[in-house]
């Protein structure tokens, strides 16, 4: 899918991974008991941030990466009827 927004500078935009419906052993875990995801699929980056000296430093990740990001990083945004999130690269923890 063709996201129709670009995000600018050091941001990104990343499609958040479904929560877990049930334990590992079985028990279904209800609406209101779920957590927020922590990792998710990247769709779209920023062109990088601009440093002090006037360079730009390219961002470390690129669309269809796998990341980690922390429990409350980005903003929720919904685009095209799509929830997503936009954060800072330096939101990303690591990248899977």
């Amino acid at each position: 899918m063709a996201l129709s927004m670009k995000p600018l500078a050091d941001r990104v935009i990343v499609r958040a991974a479904a929560a877990e419906e049930k334990t590992k052993s079985g028990i279904i875990i209800p609406d209101t008991a779920k957590e927020k995801p922590q990792r998710g699929e990247v769709v779209a980056v920023g062109e990088g941030k601009t440093a002090d000296s006037g360079s730009l430093i390219k961002p470390q990740v690129k669309v269809g990466d796998q990341v980690l990001y922390g429990k409350y990083a980005g903003t929720e945004i919904t685009v095209d009827g799509e929830d997503l999130l936009i954060m800072r690269e330096s939101d990303i923890f690591a990248v899977l």
